[in-house]
């Protein structure tokens, strides 16, 4: 077909706009935590079927994931967990593309935090609010409605664009995971992801890890019969904190803003002693683990793990008792899809067509679906959508609507060229 007219993309773009925010405010207002995915799946597969996609809810069973080298079990039940698999079939000869989206969100944290409830999906002064609104909601949304767009336009592929709308993301990627051990491929993946609009090829990984530290329970008045497994664990952290300093002097990349937080280390939960006034016996933490990109996962686990074992030979009590490492739920490798790659480049060019600048080119810091992608289908990957990732998890959580809009338009664009 012939390259679409921007002016009339633009107007189409526009014309949907009050259906767009309509539909990502349906999705934020359908709370779908882990495992509780099903309702605001039923919204998607609804939006496909009503453009004519040829629509299957693909089931996210464990037992057929188990044996894969990328499964990490979440500790969440799959029992009704689904993706929506929704297919535009091309004409023949044109190559194929994959959009993909998660629609599973993370704890909303203490709902009196908010400035509005978390589920609101609130549109109020050009921002949409509520959990997921940013991660990533609205970049499934975008993704949807840049077919809605080309549809509106009597555009036609010529090669298959499959959405893929899928569960378990923040917690190891089971939901693109089973997609993948289904079969489907495309010849090229746009992950929805918040970037900001940048163009992001280049993940980090992000191991889960659990360090247990004991010491030894003693009266508080008599705490110098105890050893407080407390301060034991100060110990731990700030030589878990030295190993990420050294690690980013060690390492380096032009696509990063930050080089000191391309694979960060951070602690999210804390737990440790029984009573107030009886020194702590036991302190539990659980945190992230960065993977530099290139780096693999074992090396990774290796260089924390030796960390702790240094960590110990300097104490005489975790010398006898050392902390303990565990690792579980999200196993995330780095991922990396080459900056000159087609599809790289042509939805930078996309994103010029339409939006009249010049794209960034960036890494991400975080583990994402894309190394499920490019380590496990060989298959080319790249994230890209609206929202700061920096509001994403966080309290009042919220994307800016121009940006939404915005990726519609650049999509609409690539799609239009990619699958000609």
């Amino acid at each position: 077909m012939a390259p679409l007219d921007s002016a009339a993309l633009k107007r189409a773009v526009d014309a949907r706009r009050d259906d767009l925010v309509a539909f990502a405010s349906s999705l934020v207002q359908s709370a779908s935590l882990p495992g509780e995915e099903g309702p605001v799946q039923e919204l998607v597969a609804k939006q496909l079927r009503a453009m004519g996609l040829e629509t299957r809810i693909l089931p996210v069973r464990f037992e057929t994931l188990r044996d894969h080298p990328a499964f990490g079990d979440d500790g969440f039940t799959p029992d009704g967990r689904v993706d929506v698999i929704g297919r535009w079939a091309g004409g023949g000869g044109g190559r194929s593309l994959i959009l993909n989206g998660h629609v599973d969100v993370v704890s909303t944290g203490d709902a009196a935090l908010w400035s509005d409830p978390p589920w609101s999906g609130l549109v109020r002064d050009g921002w949409l609010h509520g959990r997921g609104s940013c991660d990533m909601k609205s970049g499934l949304a975008a993704g949807i409605f840049a077919l809605v767009v080309l549809q509106d336009l009597a555009w036609r592929p010529r090669g298959d664009i499959t959405v893929e709308s899928v569960t378990g993301e923040e917690s190891g990627g089971c939901g693109t995971l089973a997609a993948i051990v289904d079969g489907i491929r495309a010849d090229g993946a746009v992950i929805l992801e918040p970037t900001g609009l940048n163009l992001c090829p280049v993940q980090s990984g992000a191991l889960t890890f659990r360090v247990i530290v004991p010491g030894k329970a003693a009266h508080g008045a008599m705490r110098q019969h105890g050893v407080s497994a407390i301060e034991m664990f100060s110990k731990v952290h700030a030589a878990i904190l030295g190993l990420e300093r050294s690690r980013h002097g060690l390492a380096g990349t032009d696509l990063y803003d930050d080089p000191d937080y391309v694979a960060p280390v951070s602690i999210g939960t804390i737990r440790g002693g029984e009573w107030h006034s009886t020194v702590a016996e036991l302190v539990v933490a659980e945190g992230r683990f960065g993977v530099f990109p290139g780096e693999s996962t074992a090396a990774a686990r290796a260089s924390l793990e030796e960390c702790l074992r240094e960590a110990a030979v300097d104490d005489p009590w975790m010398l006898e008792h050392p902390p303990r490492i565990e690792w579980f739920e999200g196993q995330f490798e780095s991922g990396s899809t080459p900056a000159d790659h087609p599809l790289v480049q042509e939805l930078a060019q996309a994103h010029k067509a339409a939006l009249r600048a010049d794209p960034k080119l960036r890494g991400v810091p975080y583990g994402s679906d894309l190394l499920l992608f490019t380590n496990h289908a060989d298959m080319p990957a790249v994230l890209y959508g609206p929202g700061d990732v920096r509001v994403a998890h966080a309290v009042n959580e919220r994307i800016k609507i121009d940006e939404i809009v915005d990726a519609v338009a650049v999509l609409a664009t690539f799609i239009s060229r990619w699958s000609a």
